[in-house]
């Protein structure tokens, strides 16, 4: 699984670095960043939920 935040949809609320941290952080540019090439299996429901959660709907998530 992939993650990849829409810098233009992206506004940096930061919900999505406090429900995964070891996945997402908000850049110098205050937008979100997906750290990972690969979401590791125990960490996909999380990404799910976070991308679920993101007010702008910025989270792609892809098999």
């Amino acid at each position: 699984m992939k993650a990849n935040v829409n810098k233009d949809l992206c506004i940096g609320c930061g919900a999505c670095q406090a429900i995964v941290p070891d996945v997402f952080e908000l850049e110098d540019d205050g937008l979100a960043h997906c750290k990972l090439d690969s979401i590791p299996d125990d960490q996909k429901e999380d990404v799910i939920d976070a991308s679920e959660s993101c007010p702008t709907g910025a989270i792609e998530v892809s098999e």
